[in-house]
């Protein structure tokens, strides 16, 4: 559990640390042999003053093309959640980029908010981990300002099936047999004992090795779908610093506040674990709008979503600032 001053001290430290406003961009990665195209979002620190922008509904603050003239920046990567888009973290994003780090968040392709045509079955989670790695390859090259990231200091953040992603990226191999029934209906939310389904627990499924990426250094994950990392043999390749959340209450599928305390059980490197009092799954989602009706926008009662947002960003920070910039400048 967080103590109560713990998170005052760390809310203190992130309104210490933030010297910039967050620059925005936003970028295409072209499709190529390796996967369909990735839509994406970028943030950078910024000397301007930031303005509210409105983007396809949501508002973000943030200097909409700002020049990004900073060499040698950490990156962080960001990966959403089944359903989720690029923006559904910004708060996080901005938090970083005001804090000297680039970002980028992007569109799990057919699998976010605006399109999900194979957001089911295993596609989607089978492509996930090579999404990040492409996103990666485009930053460090045909990213117009490449130049000013740092290729030894690259971090990655994720929520859900982003965590998911992340654990894979990191090393860990999913046993996809534990998963719950997934609906062959790519469209479909919900699968009904009735409808078609690709794959159910109880059939046998080869193990494979999905995408890797080494040039990761530091990652951060929030209620992780951790259902397929219930073995230490799935997970017994991951040695890259991890800080992992867990909401107390849970709610999202396949990633039970059980199931996460037993992978952080699992995990070769202890993980700096941490559990979120009163937190349901979508309380890491960014802070909604008042009187919003959004059902990823409801906590529990008495919950202040906005106020541990100020706390979580400021840990997530001092994380990857450890590990992505003292350390190294420590080497």
């Amino acid at each position: 559990m967080i103590h109560p001053r713990f998170l005052l001290a760390a809310m203190l430290s992130l309104a210490a640390s933030l010297g910039h406003a967050a620059g925005l961009k936003f970028v295409h990665i072209a499709d190529d042999a390796d996967g369909p195209a990735i839509d994406a979002a970028v943030w950078s620190p910024c000397a301007e003053a930031p303005q509210k922008v409105k983007v396809k509904g949501t508002t973000v603050s943030a200097v909409l093309d700002c020049p990004i003239a900073a060499e040698k920046m950490p990156l962080i990567v960001i990966s959403h959640g089944y359903g989720g888009w690029y923006l559904g973290h910004h708060d996080t994003a901005e938090a970083l980029a005001d804090a000297g780090f680039m970002v980028v968040a992007i569109n799990h392709p057919h699998a976010n908010h605006a399109d999900m045509s194979e957001a089911n079955g295993l596609k989607p989670l089978r492509r996930r981990p090579a999404d990040i790695k492409r996103t990666i390859d485009f930053m460090l090259g045909a990213f117009p300002d490449a130049a000013g990231i740092d290729a030894q200091r690259i971090g990655f953040y994720g929520f859900s099936q982003g965590g998911y992603t992340g654990l894979v990226i990191g090393g860990a191999n999913p046993d996809f047999n534990k998963l719950p029934p997934r609906c062959a209906d790519p469209k479909a939310v919900n699968c009904p004992p009735s409808t078609s389904q690709v794959q159910t627990a109880g059939h046998s499924l080869p193990a494979e090795s999905l995408t890797h990426d080494a040039r990761i250094k530091a990652i951060v994950v929030a209620d992780p779908l951790s259902v397929v990392f219930q073995t230490a043999d799935s997970v017994k390749d991951v040695q890259v610093p991890l800080q992992l959340w867990a909401s107390q209450l849970g709610g999202g599928a396949g990633a039970s506040p059980k199931d996460i305390a037993t992978l952080a059980g699992l995990l070769p490197a202890r993980p700096d674990f941490r559990t979120v009092p009163n937190a349901v799954h979508f309380s890491f989602l960014t802070p909604c709008p008042p009187q919003s009706r959004n059902d990823a926008c409801v906590d529990a009662p008495g919950f202040d979503r906005a106020a541990f947002h100020k706390a979580f960003n400021a840990e997530v920070l001092a994380f990857f600032r450890k590990h992505l910039i003292d350390r190294q400048q420590s080497q």
